[in-house]
């Protein structure tokens, strides 16, 4: 009879040396607990509490809404360039840590326009934190430009110019994020914006299916172009969409931790990662927004092992997922591709 004990650190050891790739991470998510007390007693008086114990209550969330509401209070406390150059680069470092090679950074600039940073010293920023990643951390960045749905039509004008007039070196990507619920108010702008995005040459990364149902990714897929999916959960509850993801291979960013402390899925064992593996879709899996969720990367991975018993095989085969679905030139692919291939064996 194996010794689980055994098996479970031969795991741990395992994904620890694998490389990877993340390609669902927001850039305020994933500041740490001590750059956003730093930041919440640089600007005092809002709601973010400046103390870590009360931070930590802070990220407890009771569903979604309350989730944005708090991620919104956080975002706010982002008011120069320097502090975009100092998350990039702090996440670039923490992501570092974990063996991961290539990252694609969700980036929502219209919330750094609403605090009245121009649009090219955001830009600047952006540039300046590629090089410092790749050069402190061994680390390549790349950027995801990300509507923030609740603020409608301005959003997507906002982010939509951003991206065309004044794109970061690094930008491959254009997405939409935030409370699904209000995208049908806003239908045409979004879609518009997607079209011109894309027509630019952005790849459509859009979030769907997290908080509402299978509507929400038809609409990415048909009006969006999206090549693939932030989250995806949801589409399980319409089999057309899996028939349709399945045979295209449309490549879901699984989220588990995130579903569960946004109150998508009650435990973390409710997760329907296991049935879209059995469904035969495109999975990757991903942070989300780490330090708020209390997660990592390295902890996505680990919890696949431990909750729903994936073996080393199928986490190899996942992280080679997240590669071949990202932006990245096929030399980068496949530098990454042989580092697993040297880990799995």
């Amino acid at each position: 009879m194996p010794n689980t004990h055994t098996t479970q650190n031969s795991l741990t050891a395992f994904v620890d040396a694998l490389p990877k790739v993340e390609l669902h991470v927001h850039l305020v998510g994933s500041a740490s607990v001590p750059t956003v007390l730093e930041l919440a007693r640089r600007h005092p008086g809002g709601p973010v509490p400046v103390t870590e114990e009360a931070l930590r209550d802070f990220y407890v969330f009771r569903d979604f809404p309350h989730f944005a509401e708090v991620y919104l209070a956080v975002s706010d406390l982002v008011r120069d360039p320097e502090d975009v150059a100092t998350l990039v680069v702090g996440t670039a470092r923490d992501l570092a840590a974990q063996n991961v090679r290539y990252v694609e950074l969700t980036v929502t600039p219209y919330s750094h326009q609403r605090v009245g940073m121009p649009m090219p010293a955001i830009t600047e920023a952006l540039d300046r934190a590629v090089r410092d990643a790749r050069e402190r951390h061994g680390i390549r960045v790349a950027y995801i430009f990300d509507i923030p749905a609740e603020f409608g039509e301005d959003a997507a004008r906002g982010t939509l110019d951003h991206a065309l007039n004044h794109p970061p070196e690094a930008l491959v990507g254009f997405g939409i994020g935030g409370d699904e619920s209000v995208r049908a108010k806003h239908r045409d702008a979004f879609r518009d914006a997607f079209t011109a995005a894309r027509a630019a040459g952005l790849r459509s990364l859009p979030h769907a299916g997290e908080m509402t149902g299978p509507e929400t990714i038809w609409e990415a897929l048909e009006h969006y172009g999206a090549e693939r999916i932030g989250h995806g959960n949801n589409c399980l509850a319409d089999p057309r969409l899996v028939a349709h993801l399945r045979e295209h291979q449309i490549p879901l960013e699984v989220c588990p931790t995130s579903n569960v402390c946004t109150g998508q899925v009650a435990t973390i064992a409710d997760h329907p990662l296991p049935r879209l593996l059995e469904e035969g879709l495109y999975v990757t899996l991903n942070s989300d927004d780490p330090p708020m969720f209390n997660t990592t990367l390295t902890g996505e991975y680990r919890a696949a092992a431990e909750v729903f018993g994936l073996g080393a095989a199928d986490l190899a085969d996942l992280a080679r997922n997240a590669v071949r679905a990202s932006c990245l030139d096929e030399a980068g692919q496949r530098e990454i591709l042989d580092g697993i291939d040297r880990v799995a064996g």
